[in-house]
């Protein structure tokens, strides 16, 4: 293809309407983001205070996002396998059969244990949602349709935290049911709205590249000759070579900071400013539904610019927001409590910049680093739950010791140091014969 035939491609491209971008199981996916990104992260704590101690909270959470780290094992298995579909069935019911025997149970053991399973079904079926795109779509519509699902995604997220601010006022429990309601049903609409031949286009010029070999029961049985653990942890080290690596530790260390202030957010923002957890929980709605405004416009800057500068900024907007509620934080907090809330939301806003920017460059750059594409979106999910983890156990013990209000100094740390590492990535994409986000053929 020339370079004006794909000039006019992607001026095609862009002149489509959202119909065109978005698929039926976007609203599938809304789902996920109610009950993962809005109602467990908020039910899961509060349950456990309920019959526990704060020590088994931060344990709890710990696990949910160590749940994550499944995730190259499943952009594995969905590599060797031709059932994609059946992959994120089942990461719906894994949640929900997870969130279900949550609700019955008062054993710290069987929480964290519990934790682990949800947070692996939610792995499984984030990182079959972003393949479905990078695998089954021409590359020029990855960006616009990865953005049109993050906002449906992002969308779920709203609706779940609205939800469970009028279900935590009755019951926990109910709240912990009507989530894994809300992931069983997900599971049955997959089943309903899309074809077995799913996500393969219908008339697309890409469809999914699986090894010829490694189709329906053969590609299974060889899967699990040759080892589910080898084969999730080998495209690691070719990855931590390459422009790939750079991006994975800018991402990993950025956000184990950002993960250690959303692991407090309700408690710290009552200890350093005086707000309310309700009022917390309704900013963190408010915040998250102007952010779905972002998320079709950082798709087109994307493609516009480049994934790389839309990262960039994306942390310069998250750096600034922290460095706002430190300097509050240090300085009469509770008397301006109200200008911490409208900093928070620029926190949040960030996001819809970084996760779009983030998954579009996961995929330009996994050619870089020797893995396929389900292989790097694992790789970028595991990374996202390695900060959780680490973010989480982290942000307690400064707490304890320092105060809450050195968690937000931990998170201008982590993102300074994140994003002087974003140069570092476009010199080696560049070093290494890619350019814009992209690695081009040599002649």
């Amino acid at each position: 293809m020339t370079a004006i035939s794909r000039c006019a491609q992607s001026k095609a491209f862009a002149q489509l309407s959202w119909r065109q971008w978005v698929e039926p199981w976007y609203f599938i996916y809304a789902l996920q983001g109610a009950v993962i990104g809005g109602m467990a992260p908020m039910l899961l704590p509060l349950a456990v205070v309920r019959d526990g101690s704060p020590l088994y909270v931060g344990l709890v959470m710990a696990a949910f996002s160590l749940g994550g780290l499944t995730a190259p094992l499943w952009g594995r298995v969905a590599e060797y396998i031709r059932w994609p579909r059946w992959l994120l069935i089942g990461g719906f019911l894994l949640t929900g059969i997870g969130l279900v025997a949550f609700a019955f149970t008062t054993t710290p053991i069987v929480w964290v244990a519990l934790a682990l399973l949800q947070g692996s079904g939610a792995a499984r079926a984030n990182t079959m949602a972003n393949s479905f795109i990078v695998e089954a779509r021409p590359q020029e519509q990855w960006e616009q349709r990865m953005g049109w699902l993050q906002t449906f995604y992002g969308g779920g997220q709203v609706g779940g935290l609205l939800l469970t601010g009028l279900l935590i006022q009755a019951d926990v429990r109910t709240g912990l049911l009507v989530a894994a309601g809300l992931s069983a049903t997900a599971a049955f609409l997959v089943i309903v709205v899309t074809r077995p031949s799913f996500p393969a286009p219908p008339s697309g010029p890409t469809p999914i590249s699986l090894p010829p070999q490694s189709e329906g029961a053969h590609g299974f049985t060889e899967f699990l000759a040759r080892g589910p653990l080898r084969l999730a942890l080998r495209p690691v080290w070719p990855a931590l070579r390459s422009p790939f690596g750079l991006f994975l530790a800018s991402w990993l260390i950025s956000f184990i900071g950002t993960a250690a202030f959303f692991s407090l957010y309700p408690v710290l923002m009552q200890q350093v400013f005086g707000t309310a957890p309700g009022v917390s929980c309704t900013i963190y709605a408010i915040a998250a539904g102007l952010g779905l405004i972002l998320y079709p416009w950082a798709g087109q800057s994307c493609k516009r610019y480049s994934a790389t500068t839309v990262f960039a900024i994306g942390m310069s907007a998250r750096l600034a927001a922290f460095l706002g509620l430190l300097c509050l934080g240090l300085t009469q907090p509770s008397a301006r409590s109200w200008l911490a809330l409208v900093i928070f939301t620029l926190v949040v806003l960030a996001w819809s910049l970084l996760t779009v920017s983030g998954t579009a460059l996961t995929a330009r750059l996994s050619a870089s680093s020797k893995t396929t594409k389900g292989e790097a979106m694992g790789l970028f999910t595991a990374a996202s739950a390695v900060s959780g983890v680490i973010g989480a156990a982290l942000g307690g013990w400064v707490a304890g010791h320092w105060g809450y209000a050195a968690v937000l100094a931990l998170s201008v740390c982590g993102l300074c140091i994140g994003l002087l590492l974003v140069p570092s990535i476009s010199f080696s994409k560049h070093f290494s014969g890619g350019s814009k986000d992209g690695p081009v053929s040599r002649r």
